[in-house]
């Protein structure tokens, strides 16, 4: 990954990719935590993609697990 010029291996792991679209991130646990989002969205910015999910196993419905993160920051074509 290249951020500002600068070469930057390992930087992050994201858990899933979709046709360098989309960024998956999955976790299990009780509860999501803000921090959660704000990864998401870190991950959204650097590769400059506009949209994620954060998918919560551990809650007691896959609707209640689900969260979508949108970067305000993507400029198309930029």
């Amino acid at each position: 990954m290249n951020y500002r010029g600068i070469a930057v291996d390992n930087a992050f792991k994201v858990d899933l990719l979709v046709e360098d679209t989309l960024i998956i991130e999955l976790k299990s646990i009780e509860r999501l935590a803000p921090v959660h989002a704000k990864q998401v969205l870190t991950y959204l910015r650097l590769m400059q993609l506009p949209l994620g999910l954060l998918m919560n196993f551990g809650q007691t419905t896959f609707k209640d697990g689900l969260r979508r993160v949108a970067n305000d920051y993507y400029a198309p074509g930029g």
